[in-house]
């Protein structure tokens, strides 16, 4: 069993980098403030575990404020589209916790889940929230769902201006399973949660502060450790996620999914 770390102060700076860093990411879209990137894995490599990047400018949301929204989870169930079911299990430290989530994938595949290790850090002028898989004793995978990996993910939220901030959301996921060229050819975003969610976030964000005013509005753990109310849990009760360990769930024989009008397309179950 593989021990588990808490990511470090050079573990953040590295994913801030990562989020930043232009060279080796191929532009898959860019428009109107939005903007995606994929990088492939190196030659020899698993050709479902790439990594994807997005990128979204909100011109009205202070940094502060998309850090509450990514980290508020009774708020997430509102604004992720994806999101089937989502909460923290317990507190690692201050900054950590472990936590469980599941999304939609688009039909016909089956959804995906995860157990993730969460820690988060102010670094400056920006917010690192980083997470990555664990296995832990109470949640076993499912049968409804195929166990997902997030060998790294999360989100960079960079101050802009005393009212607006970019934010950076990076995923690497594999998300096993024996899967069709279709999948593999559009992208991991299809099997990761999507980077179409930073677009909900922004729109979610302008209205948080009046939604958090009438939904336990003091509450804030991950600025204010004291209120957390999670059970502590050891970090060596968990163990690092490897998918190899995992059963491969064969979906290369389903075909896109089709609208009325016959298109293709990545809709959700």
């Amino acid at each position: 069993m593989e021990a588990v770390r808490l990511p470090d102060e050079a573990a953040f700076r590295a994913f801030r980098a990562d989020c930043e860093a232009e060279r080796g990411w191929l532009s898959r879209y860019s428009r109107e403030g939005v903007a995606v990137w994929g990088q492939p894995p190196p030659p020899g490599g698993d050709a479902a575990v790439q990594r994807v990047k997005g990128r979204i400018h909100m011109p009205d949301v202070p940094a502060e404020t998309a850090y509450d929204v990514l980290h508020d989870t009774e708020y997430r169930k509102k604004w992720d589209l994806n999101v089937i079911e989502t909460h923290e299990i317990a507190r690692l430290a201050d900054n950590a916790d472990v936590g469980y989530y599941a999304w939609k994938c688009p039909k016909p595949l089956k959804n995906r889940d995860v157990v993730t290790l969460r820690s988060w850090r102010a670094l400056e002028t920006s917010y690192v929230i980083i997470n990555f898989s664990v296995k832990h004793p109470k949640y076993p995978p499912r049968k409804d769902l195929v166990r997902a990996v997030s060998l790294l993910t999360g989100y960079l939220i960079q101050s802009t201006g005393p009212k607006s901030c970019s934010l950076t959301y990076l995923a690497q996921v594999d998300p096993k399973g024996s899967l069709p060229k279709w999948v593999v050819n559009k992208s991991s975003q299809y099997l990761a949660p999507k980077v179409s969610s930073a677009s909900s976030a922004q729109t979610s964000c302008l209205k948080y502060t009046s939604w958090k005013e009438e939904h336990n509005g003091d509450a804030k753990p991950w600025l204010h450790p004291e209120q957390n109310q999670l059970p502590y849990m050891a970090l060596s009760d968990l163990s690092l996620q490897h998918a190899s360990s995992l059963e491969n769930i064969d979906e290369s024989s389903l075909m896109e999914a089709k609208d009325e009008k016959g298109d293709t397309s990545g809709s959700e179950n």
